[in-house]
């Protein structure tokens, strides 16, 4: 846990940075920065949710648990949102595992006093409502994109959705993290890269996955991808980098 850092640290994550001056200063005093390092569990299912976190550069997932052990990612939280609000509204309990694919930094804030600040500030309140619909969106559409779309496809919009919250075409990822979110085996997340690969669309390292053709890997992309970031960007303009 790191203290004592500056707003400009904090408003390193693009929620933080869409308030107002004078609402940011509501929070600031609430915010510490902390570290998440790959792999960490932030939540596990069923655990009590005492924080909400504002990622930088962490990349955390949320999957669902299945009975055999196995998971399936629900959805993404990078520097565009947050995670740990919405599951407290009533009962504070995570309904899913919550864990970092990235390592990197966030700003957290204990969950009432984020509410306390949405209840009585309307345009903190408006800027989190927003970043609600825009997640709700991402889950319902992740959801219909796991039923009905091709690995293949699933794969190069989860390769896609982690380079827009990160500054390089050079991802950490490997075949395991991959199968484990897109809830396939490891033998099948490495056919669809091999493919990729000899298509010039990525290059594959120790533990890497660099991007060589970005409009390429998109046109691979199911049309959840597209969607996906038309919500964000919809309702929370200055999201992304890029513009796809």
């Amino acid at each position: 846990m790191l203290n004592g850092c500056s707003g400009i640290i904090h408003r390193k994550n693009r929620l933080l940075a869409a308030l107002e001056p004078e609402d940011f200063e509501v929070l600031k005093p609430y915010l510490e920065l902390v570290d998440l390092s790959k792999g960490k569990v932030v939540y596990d299912i069923g655990e009590v949710m005492w924080h909400t976190y504002f990622p930088h550069n962490a990349i955390v997932s949320l999957a669902t648990v299945l009975e055999d052990g196995g998971t399936v990612e629900m959805a993404l939280f990078g520097r565009e949102g947050m995670f740990g609000y919405v599951s407290t509204l009533v009962t504070r309990q995570s309904f899913g595992r919550y864990v970092a694919q990235l390592s990197g930094t966030a700003s957290r804030i204990p969950v009432d006093r984020l509410k306390e600040a949405v209840r009585e500030h309307p345009r903190i309140r408006e800027v989190v409502f927003r970043f609600t619909e825009a997640l709700l969106a991402q889950t319902l559409q992740t959801v219909a994109c796991n039923a009905v779309h091709s690995v293949e496809a699933r794969c190069c919009r989860w390769i896609l959705s982690m380079r827009d919250r990160v500054d390089s075409d050079a991802l950490p990822l490997t075949h395991e993290t991959l199968a484990e979110m897109l809830g396939v085996q490891r033998s099948t997340v490495s056919s669809v890269t091999r493919a990729l690969q000899v298509a010039d669309l990525i290059q594959q390292g120790r533990g890497t996955i660099t991007i060589m053709d970005r409009a390429g890997l998109e046109d691979m992309s199911c049309e959840c991808y597209r969607k996906i970031r038309r919500s964000f960007e919809r309702l929370l303009p200055g999201t992304y980098d890029y513009k796809a």
